[in-house]
């Protein structure tokens, strides 16, 4: 099989579940030396020995990526161990709380912002300085919600992050092209992991909920939500030569869900 990552390193935050699981084994599938980071320890360690096990390398880094100095010295493991970056994937987010505007607590809208926004910010900022030398691909995981779709009630912290990424890829992108980094966003419809397990919905979403009648079946593609592994094969485009003109470009993986929400 052709290694489309062949020599590179690769850091992939929200590394030990979900979409970010799924990337890390198809990169390292791909010839990536793969950092794993992920504010829990035990996902990430299983992920590695996946890798080890296959024959390829991979470090793990505990972090919060809302902490600029945790940031920049997990992203420090990779560059003493294999000496560059190459592809930073900022995958780590939270649904955060679900609620009304009205009465969603200060402090929830500010978990969801530091999490989803602040956070890619920071893991994007520390990478810049080990990208600069040679250049690379940033990917961020973004989502159709606060990009395409504004009907998931309650979701306005969320969507506002999602949409805020959007944004700020953008302003990278057009920044870090002079150093030949890439930047860009995946937006994700529903797709099979368990983002939902720390997620609290209020009560209080009922009262704001809009009667919608989707037709038959809202995910027209496959008629259910996508798997990590689908997605996984767009990071691994963008994280590769085969996208070296590709940047400051947001891309929806939904199987057409958000054309009709």
């Amino acid at each position: 099989m052709h290694k489309r990552l062949n020599g590179k390193v690769a850091v992939i935050t929200g590394a030990g579940s979900g979409i970010g699981r799924a990337a890390a084994l198809l990169m390292a599938e791909h010839g990536a030396k793969v950092l794993l980071i992920d504010k829990e320890t035990e996902g990430i360690q299983k992920v590695r020995s996946l890798i080890e096990e296959a024959g390829g390398e991979a470090l793990t880094g505990q972090c919060d990526i809302s902490d600029g100095a945790a940031v920049s010295e997990c992203l420090q493991l990779a560059a003493r161990e294999w000496g560059v970056i190459d592809i930073v994937f900022a995958n780590a987010g939270i649904n955060g709380v679900i609620a009304p505007i009205e009465t969603m607590e200060d402090e929830e809208w500010d978990a969801t912002m530091n999490t989803n926004l602040r956070g890619t910010f920071l893991t994007v900022k520390h990478a810049i300085p080990h990208l600069k030398s040679r250049g690379g691909s940033i990917i961020i995981t973004s989502s159709i919600n606060g990009n395409r779709v504004f009907t998931n009630f309650g979701f306005s912290a969320y969507s506002t992050t999602k949409a805020g990424q959007v944004a700020f890829m953008k302003m990278a992108a057009l920044e870090l092209a002079r150093y030949k980094i890439r930047v860009n966003a995946i937006c994700p419809g529903a797709i099979s992991t368990n983002i939902s397990a720390n997620t609290l919905i209020k009560p209080e979403v009922k009262e704001i909920r809009v009667p919608i009648e989707y037709p038959e079946g809202d995910q027209p593609l496959a008629h259910g939500p996508g798997q990590p592994s689908q997605v996984a094969k767009l990071v691994l485009f963008l994280a590769s030569d085969d996208s070296d003109h590709i940047t400051g470009s947001e891309i929806y993986v939904d199987g057409a869900e958000s054309l009709i929400h």
